[in-house]
């Protein structure tokens, strides 16, 4: 799922198949073999212990346990060092992971073997091959075993579409990822520790487990949500009367707002307050985070007169709405960097356009469609992620996304022409229905 920001059972890792209750006999309880050894508990017939063989968790490999720890060390290290390069640490990490993950990922390996890279053959990050993200829809990308799963995250879609899947062994990276990024781009101006007041139009992680994005909002809900936080979508409906109160309530609160949702959950959100005649004026305080693309099944809205509705319905200007870019198949965001300008001097470039900036854990290349060579600065080609916080996956994703890199990030154009439609704008808009 392509977020421009968040995010079928196909591939989901299948349960032990459970033995047939009337032909397992029951067996005494543990405590009754020392008072009656001579009553032999019987032995499960061979498919249930078959089964129970396969149900057992395996242990973690150490191998991949130490470039998990390696991995955290490296977005530790580079956040407290204020988001800076380490370009020799970044190429070691990435060519350790692409050999782990060819070793472990045999579907990857088979991509990998037909275009000619293996270990030893690369010289850069950048010869990694990237896996395109339709192959997450045919394939279970996933370097470990299917059992040590926790999580999956799945793309949206429509109804009956196969839908993309990233499988997780465990989570700490993939947070120890998105909070500094999240924090450093949404938040930049709260002090450490400070709470804020997020108002979200979406539906909390435990009514989307499946969604990245619900997953992401709630980690920083969690970490950095005032008690006033909220998610708005419950039972797949926009709870527009309790949305309205919390806005109003907002209004008279010195705590930041932080307003954040899928582009058309904006659009279903601003369509049902504006059919109540409710408008409000947040504080100056206040941001706005949006993500997806701008075209669902209902109501299209371009992105300045999606910002411009919004500042006119909630009192938040341009200036303070940010677009995150993401997507389900990797660990790691990209976030425009108009709230860093006041922070950073090379920022400070009124004529630029707005461009993504993401963490120095995750490289992005602008490809050449044809040659697949990096494109030069300001031509248009394909966004490809090497992200090193994807430890139990694939590293390298190829998207469908076009892109042109400008003043040290890059800028979304759009999906390459073709390119299905799909994104947590798509899922948002889905849930929630067409405006009325």
């Amino acid at each position: 799922m392509r977020r421009a920001g968040a995010r079928g059972a196909r591939g989901r890792p299948r349960a032990p198949a459970r033995p047939d209750p009337a032909s397992v006999r029951p067996r005494r309880p543990r405590a009754l073999h020392h008072a009656a050894p001579h009553h032999r508990a019987r032995r499960l017939p061979r498919r249930a212990r078959g089964a129970l063989r396969v149900s057992r968790v395996s242990r973690p490999d150490p191998a991949r346990a130490e470039l998990d720890r390696r991995v955290r060390a490296f977005i530790r290290e580079r956040t407290a060092d204020d988001f800076r390069e380490d370009e020799a640490g970044f190429e070691a990490l990435a060519l350790e992971l692409f050999a782990f993950q060819y070793a472990h990922c045999p579907p990857y390996a088979r991509f990998c073997d037909a275009r000619g890279r293996a270990p030893g053959a690369l010289r850069s990050w950048r010869d990694v091959p990237a896996a395109p993200t339709g192959a997450f829809k045919e394939l279970a990308l996933r370097s470990f075993p299917p059992e040590r799963t926790c999580k999956v995250f799945r793309t949206s879609g429509t109804t009956g579409e196969r839908r993309g899947a990233l499988y997780l062994d465990t989570l700490s990276l993939y947070e120890a990822s998105l909070v500094p990024t999240f924090e450093r781009f949404v938040l930049p101006d709260l002090a450490e520790g400070a709470r804020a007041r997020f108002l979200v139009l979406g539906p909390s992680p435990g009514e989307a487990a499946d969604s990245s994005l619900a997953h992401m909002l709630g980690a920083m809900v969690a970490r950095r949500g005032a008690p006033e936080s909220r998610f708005f979508v419950r039972g797949g409906e926009l709870d527009t009367g309790a949305l309205a109160r919390a806005l109003a309530a907002a209004e008279e609160s010195e705590e930041p707002v932080v307003l954040c949702g899928a582009a058309f959950a904006f659009v279903h959100a601003l369509d049902a307050l504006a059919a109540r005649g409710a408008a409000f004026r947040l504080r100056a305080s206040a941001r706005a985070m949006e993500t997806g693309g701008y075209k669902g099944r209902s109501r299209e809205l371009g992105a300045e007169a999606l910002y411009r509705a919004i500042e006119d319905r909630f009192g938040v200007s341009p200036a303070r709405i940010v677009n995150e870019y993401g997507m389900t198949e990797l660990a790691s965001q990209f976030y425009d960097a108009v709230l860093r300008e006041p922070y950073d001097v090379a920022l400070r470039e009124p004529a630029a356009p707005r461009r993504k900036l993401g963490p120095p854990w995750a490289r992005v290349r602008i490809l050449d469609p044809e040659t697949g060579e990096d494109c030069a600065e300001g031509e248009a080609g394909l966004v490809a992620v090497v992200d090193l916080a994807n430890t139990g996956s694939v590293i390298a994703v190829q998207t469908a996304d076009l892109a042109r890199r400008v003043g040290g990030g890059f800028e979304l154009l759009g999906r390459a022409p073709g390119a299905d439609a799909r994104g947590c704008s798509l899922a948002a808009d889905e849930t929630l229905g067409a405006p009325g």
